[in-house]
């Protein structure tokens, strides 16, 4: 059966006054529920970072690894070249032989430094991990407590949200999709969540700008639905009596 215009309106208030009691029970939560975001969003920044930093220094460790291995070589050639240089036949050979043990010495200089400096930045690494994890333990702690505060809040009143929903959702299936999809679009582009409004003393009850005389009685009369020029809200009703229309009237 098609509902008449009077019928739309008033199952689109009625939605309009269980959404805004649900917004009100979730006013109730504050900032809770985004300050937990935020602190998720901190811990797995925090997290990130401490994996970075432990895949680097895994990196430098090897690095470490193959230089240690490098001077290891380096001094085996080292005590190579000097047995062979007591058997050396000529000045030449000596001094070439000479030459490879100085090449060495200045390879094992090289790896060592490079070791040093590998560990030096592991240091680094380490530190920042143990201020990271620092400021990882205290962001989790915060949590923990935001999340009981939040847990408790919503506790509080979750029966009566669940209610709200449900009476929500059966209240929605009376309304025809378009119309719906309109009240949502409205509702979700209003600050303050309101969709459905009444004239209130004259004035929009959304955005407060005043609604002519002879719209208030269109709006009373309920042959079609009205929306705010200025808002877009839809209007449900006229509180009290409409102002009269002024017809004809000279200046």
């Amino acid at each position: 059966m098609e509902l008449t215009i009077a019928q739309k309106l008033d199952a689109l208030l009625k939605l309009q006054s269980l959404d805004s009691q649900l917004d009100e029970l979730i006013k109730i939560r504050g900032g809770l529920p985004e300050e937990v975001r935020d602190l998720e969003d901190d811990i797995a920044g925090f997290e990130t970072r401490i994996g970075k930093f432990q895949a680097e220094i895994k990196t430098l460790d090897e690095e470490v690894e193959r230089n240690r291995v490098g001077k290891k070589d380096a001094e085996k050639l080292i005590t190579k070249y000097k047995d062979q240089q007591m058997n050396v036949r000529n000045n030449r050979e000596f001094d070439a032989i000479s030459k490879e043990i100085e090449l060495q010495s200045l390879e094992i200089e090289l790896v060592e430094k490079r070791a040093n400096e590998a560990q030096f930045r592991v240091r680094g690494k380490e530190e920042e991990i143990k201020t990271t994890q620092a400021a990882l333990n205290e962001r989790k702690e915060d949590l923990k407590a935001k999340k009981q505060e939040l847990d408790q809040i919503t506790s509080e009143s979750q029966e009566e949200e669940k209610e709200f929903i449900k009476q929500r959702d059966e209240q929605a299936k009376t309304i025809e999709p378009r119309l719906l999809n309109s009240y949502n679009k409205i509702r979700g582009n209003a600050l303050n969540g309101l969709a459905v409004v009444m004239v209130k003393r004259g004035a929009c009850g959304g955005c407060f700008n005043v609604v002519p005389p002879q719209r208030q009685a269109d709006i009373k009369d309920k042959k079609k639905i009205i929306v705010c020029e200025h808002c877009g809200r839809i209007f449900a009703d006229v509180e009290g009596v409409p102002e009269p229309a002024t017809v004809g009237r000279g200046r």
